[in-house]
């Protein structure tokens, strides 16, 4: 045994140095792995940061390259295109070849003021395109390209849709229509519709009720462009319901047609005048008048309008007379078949000239006083077989009903109008029965 009792071998010191080693070397170990692992990391990080780096530069040239930012206007007033587009900023050197490019395609007569104008930008603010609404469903389009300007008119992606409107009558139709969210030109396409069996002028009721089914065309956001054809319309005055269903004829030709196959179109038109034109005077073998201050006939019906109003024939026929007819003022005189005649005094300005042929609902002069006329007016008279009639109470004749043969296509197209009617208030509840359709040729005179 050595002494001090250990035995032969390794000493506690030297198992103690040993362990030391072993834990040294395997701390380094660690160390050396955790130092491998960051820099492994960092590598990686950088790598990926190179990654998005690349990624986010190709992104932003991407977006600059293809991302159009538009900033819409309109023409004010009085302003051409090129005022337009300066006014939005465009440079005056791009603007001469806009108008170089544009002017091949599109003639500048027809630009329009308030129609829309839009000057689309890269997000670096460099010109990508200009774009012009011509109407509704066409766009005039400019662009750069290879260092000019290409230009073409697009048309506008649209959608169609049938919808219902209905809507009540308080005081005019023109309001009726508005109150229920739609556009004027709607009310302009009823008063037309109807226009052989109502004046809206003068037959209008308070409570009076619409419905129809119409087509509209919508952006691709959804909102109205315009309206297509009206398909069915229904109209309840003073208690007599009136319908008009579209149908075409056997040679093809659009018309409207009351439920029970009776063509709506008259020889003439109910009114000379669309909207809000109350008359002044009636009919009369007898009237005072206000600047002769003598009593004679006054063989026509007086319209209150503003002065330079459209006015229309009321049906298809030749000029006869366009000039200046003494105390009547600017006259224009229509003869039509079957024996009758129109006359339109006192017009501001005459719009045909005579032997000219014009048809139903044509404008042919503007509302003046021209003549012996205390105020601007109308006065329109008729006369059937040479002798003058009281339009008011004249009974217009009737067009051709739907044939025979094609009654079943009719009442085919027209139920299937009426299920998309929306729903009414009472005296509108059923849209063919029950209840008594009035015909087109016994509705009741105004």
């Amino acid at each position: 045994m050595a002494p001090g009792g250990s035995t032969t071998g390794e000493s506690d010191g030297g198992k103690m140095a040993r362990i030391a080693r072993a834990i040294l070397v395997t701390i380094v170990a660690v160390a050396l792995g955790a130092l491998a692992w960051t820099v492994h990391l960092r590598r990686a990080g950088e790598q990926e940061i190179t990654r998005q780096a690349t990624l986010a530069a190709a992104a932003a040239k991407h977006i600059q390259q293809t991302v159009v930012l538009f900033f819409p206007g309109r023409a004010r007033s009085g302003q051409m295109f090129a005022g337009s587009l300066a006014e939005m900023g465009v440079a005056p050197e791009a603007i001469g070849g806009i108008l170089s490019a544009a002017g091949a395609v599109f003639n500048f007569r027809h630009f329009r003021a308030g129609n829309e104008i839009g000057v689309g930008r890269s997000v670096m603010g460099e010109l990508r395109a200009v774009e012009y609404r011509i109407d509704p469903e066409h766009e005039l389009w400019v662009a750069p390209q290879q260092g000019a300007f290409h230009a073409e008119i697009k048309p506008i992606p649209i959608t169609l849709n049938e919808a219902g409107v209905t809507g009540r009558v308080e005081d005019s139709l023109f309001n009726a229509v508005r109150d229920a969210g739609e556009r004027p030109e709607l009310a302009l396409e009823l008063a037309d519709i109807f226009g052989w069996d109502l004046d809206f002028n003068t037959d209008t009721r308070p409570g009076d009720t619409f419905r129809v089914v119409v087509e509209k065309k919508r952006y691709a956001n959804g909102t109205l462009a315009l309206y297509g054809r009206i398909l069915m319309a229904e109209y309840v005055n003073a208690g007599h319901r009136y319908q008009a269903v579209l149908f075409h004829d056997a040679e093809g030709h659009p018309a409207y047609y009351g439920a029970d196959g009776k063509a709506l179109k008259k020889a003439f038109l109910r009114s000379p005048l669309q909207f809000h034109a109350p008359i002044t005077s009636h009919f009369s073998y007898s009237r005072f008048h206000p600047i002769l201050k003598i009593y004679r006939p006054h063989l026509g019906i007086d319209y209150g309008a503003p002065e330079g109003s459209p006015v229309q024939t009321i049906g298809n026929g030749r000029v006869i007379f366009a000039g200046r007819a003494g105390g009547e003022g600017n006259m224009v005189r229509i003869r039509h078949t079957n024996g009758y005649e129109t006359m339109y005094l006192h017009l501001s300005r005459i719009l045909v000239r005579q032997g000219q042929q014009v048809a139903q609902g044509q404008r042919i002069g503007l509302v003046g006083h021209t003549g012996l006329a205390t105020g601007p007016h109308l006065d329109f008279r008729i006369k059937q077989n040479g002798t003058f009639r009281n339009f008011e109470t004249l009974r217009l004749p009737p067009a051709e009903p739907v044939s025979h043969g094609q009654m079943p296509e009719f009442i085919a197209q027209r139920d299937r109008w009426v299920a998309l009617l929306p729903a009414g208030g009472a005296q509108v509840a059923q849209a063919i029965a029950p209840g008594p359709v009035v015909p087109s040729d016994q509705a009741p005179n105004p």
